[in-house]
C-alpha cells in the first residue's frame, strides 16, 4: 500500500532542505506543517534554546483509532557536513547526491519512511494505536537533542528509532557507551638549537603516552581512538603545549571505564617521566544499552519484517544513537535499519527498494 512515487519524491524534497546541526529550523518547520496536515498535534520543546540551535526537538502526537498501547517513533533532523545544497538524483534504482555533498539519508530516509507509513495508515483507515513522534536536533556529535527530551511527555514505553545504516530487517539491540578523552599537555619552551636541554617537549610527552596506549580495536566490545592532535609552532622552539582529542567506546560500561582510565594514566605517567603536566578530562557522552533478543519490542519488529517478506536479524552497533538515550531514560528502544548506505561520506546512497521496505516495515509496526 505504500505509495512509492510519493515516498521517493518526499525524500528527495527533504534532502534538499538544508538542516545542518544547529540549523534544523527550516526543515523542522516543513515537517511540522506536514504532520499537522495529516492530523498530528505538533509542538517544539526548549532544547534549541539550551543547545544554541534555531529550533527545538519536534514532538508530534496522533490519537489512536484502536485500543492499543501507544507507539513512539524517533528520527533526527540534523545532518553532517558537507550537507548544504544537496542535489539528489536516481540512478538504476539508487538515490545518490551529485558527489559534492552527503545525501542525508541519515536520517531523512527514516523520517520519510515514517511519514509515508502514517499517511498510508490514515488514508486506508487502518486501525492504529496512538502514535508519538520525536524528531530530534543535534544528534550528530553527541545525541544532545535527545538528551534534552522530557521523557515523561511520552505515553509509550517502547521506541523504534529509525536511524541505522543497515538494510531493513536489521535490528540493533546493543549499542556502546562513549567517553570523550580530552588532554592538555604542558611542557616548557626553549630554543631548539641553542638550549633544547632546558625545554620539555609536550610533543614528546604525547608521543610517549600514545606509544604505550591500547588503541583502535581493544576487544570485541571496546574501541579507542586518538582523533586529533594540536600544538607546537616554529621548528626552533621546543613545544610547550599540546592538545589531544580522543575517544573510547564499549558495549560494556565497566570496560569503558577501564579503557578511559588507562588512557588517562598513560598521559599522566608520560608527563611525569619528562617533568611536564598532563590535564585529562573524561566526559561520558552516553551509556551502553542492551535489549534482550527475545524482548517484546524485538518480536514486534521480527513480525513486521516477516509480514513484508524481508529477513529480520539482530545485531550490535559500534556507534551511538538516540537509542542509547531512550534506554537510559526508561523507554525501551531498538534502532532499525533504514537502508542508508555509507552515511557521512560523499558516496552515501540508498536503494529505492530499501526506502520502500523501511516504510512498509513501519506500516506493519503501526498495524500491530
Amino acid at each position: 500500500m505504500i505509495n512509492q512515487d510519493r515516498l521517493v519524491q518526499f525524500f528527495m524534497d527533504c534532502v534538499q532542505i538544508d538542516s545542518p546541526t544547529h540549523h534544523e529550523g527550516q526543515f523542522a518547520k516543513h515537517l511540522a506543517g506536514v504532520l499537522s496536515e495529516i492530523g498530528f498535534s505538533v509542538r517544539f520543546d526548549d532544547a534549541g534554546e539550551k543547545l544554541d540551535s534555531d529550533t527545538g526537538n519536534l514532538i508530534a502526537k496522533l490519537p489512536g483509532t484502536a485500543a492499543k498501547n501507544p507507539l513512539l517513533f524517533s528520527c533526527h533532523m540534523d545532518t553532517v557536513s558537507p550537507g548544504i545544497g544537496i542535489k539528489p538524483h536516481i540512478e538504476d534504482g539508487v538515490i545518490k547526491s551529485d558527489g559534492t555533498t552527503i545525501l542525508a539519508s541519515d536520517d531523512k530516509a527514516g523520517i520519510s519512511a515514517l511519514i509515508e507509513a502514517v499517511k498510508t495508515a490514515i488514508e486506508n483507515n487502518i486501525p492504529h494505536p496512538p502514535i508519538e513522534i520525536a524528531f530530534s536536533i543535534f544528534e550528530e556529535g553527541g545525541l544532545h537533542g535527545a538528551k534534552n527530551l522530557d521523557f515523561s511527555q511520552f505515553q509509550s514505553k517502547k521506541a523504534f528509532v529509525l536511524d541505522s545504516s543497515g538494510r531493513p530487517g536489521q535490528i540493533v539491540i546493543q549499542g556502546p557507551a562513549q567517553d570523550k578523552v580530552n588532554v592538555t599537555i604542558k611542557g616548557r619552551p626553549a630554543h631548539a638549537g641553542v638550549s633544547p636541554e632546558n625545554g620539555i617537549s609536550a610533543i614528546m610527552i604525547a608521543a610517549e603516552a600514545i606509544s604505550k596506549m591500547k588503541l583502535l580495536r581493544i576487544d570485541s566490545e571496546t574501541t579507542a581512538n586518538i582523533g586529533r592532535i594540536e600544538g607546537g609552532g616554529a621548528t626552533n622552539i621546543v613545544p610547550a603545549d599540546v592538545s589531544i582529542f580522543a575517544e573510547a567506546r564499549s558495549l560494556n560500561n565497566e570496560k569503558l571505564n577501564a579503557q578511559s582510565e588507562h588512557m588517562k594514566a598513560c598521559f599522566e605517567d608520560a608527563a611525569k617521566q619528562f617533568g611536564g603536566e598532563a590535564h585529562v578530562t573524561i566526559e561520558r557522552m552516553y551509556n551502553a544499552f542492551s535489549v534482550a533478543s527475545d524482548a517484546a519490542i524485538v518480536k514486534d519488529v521480527v513480525r513486521a519484517c516477516e509480514a513484508i517478506g524481508i529477513e529480520p536479524f539482530t545485531t550490535q552497533s559500534g556507534g551511538g544513537s538516540d537509542t542509547n538515550i531512550y534506554n537510559a531514560g526508561g523507554i525501551e528502544a531498538v534502532n532499525l535499519g533504514i537502508g542508508a548506505q555509507k552515511p557521512h561520506t560523499l558516496e552515501e546512497h540508498i536503494r529505492v527498494e530499501d526506502l520502500v521496505n523501511a516504510s512498509r516495515m513501519v506500516l506493519e509496526l503501526i498495524k500491530g
